[in-house]
Parts: structure tokens; sequence; C-alpha cells
């Protein structure tokens, strides 16, 4: 399957982060909604419009047929459509990207405060 720039899909939320929701697909494709495309008012918390394991509508703003990743909006979707919880399988992004760049995140800072 071949996503392409416009289209209308339908996928799972799979990890939530302060900047932009993860989210799979069928295929093995993989994909981000950034926070500015979730909404055109302005969003505080992510978790209040979206959860992990939420079914929702997208749009394709492009795609990466090769590497099978997704860039996506919310804006102009009409009808927001939400299932929610359905199970999660990790991925690619969302939860795993966290689990491996976690500890050089807590190692980067621990090191700034030690310098201050």
């Amino acid at each position: 399957m071949k996503y392409g720039k416009g289209d209308i899909v339908v996928g799972v939320v799979t990890g939530i982060a302060n900047y932009g929701i993860f989210m799979s697909f069928d295929g093995g494709y993989d994909g981000m909604v950034h926070i500015s495309e979730i909404s055109y008012d302005y969003i505080k918390d992510i978790h209040e419009y979206i959860s992990v394991g939420d079914e929702i509508e997208v749009r394709v703003l492009s795609a990466d047929n090769k590497i099978r990743r997704l860039q996506l909006t919310m804006k102009d979707v009409s009808d927001i459509k939400v299932s929610k919880k359905r199970k999660i399988i990790e991925t690619a992004t969302g939860f795993s990207t966290l689990k491996k760049k976690l500890p050089l995140w807590v190692d980067t800072k621990l090191k700034n405060i030690k310098n201050i």
C-alpha cells in the first residue's frame, strides 16, 4: 500500500510527546502529527484531544513511501473520528523512540546541572 499527499487515512496513536502525536498505519507505515497540525486553536496539552490507542482519521501532508513515513495533519479533516483504545504494538517510532532517547536526555540534563 502506498500513501500520497492529500490522502485521508485512519491510524492508531502509538505515542504522545509534548510536540506531537505518533501514529501507525497499515502496511508498516508510521507518522507524526505535529502539535501545530492538531488544531487551529492553541493546544496546551495534547492529552486533552487524544489518548494512546485512539484510532483517528488524518490527512497526509507528505509521504516517503521508501521508508514508510508520513507527515500528517488533523486540520481540515471533516468530522474527526476518534475510536477509543485499540491494543498498541510498539513501533519504530512512538514509545521506542522515547525509550531510546530518554537515557541520553537524562544524562545531558544531569551534566548541565553539574556544570551549574
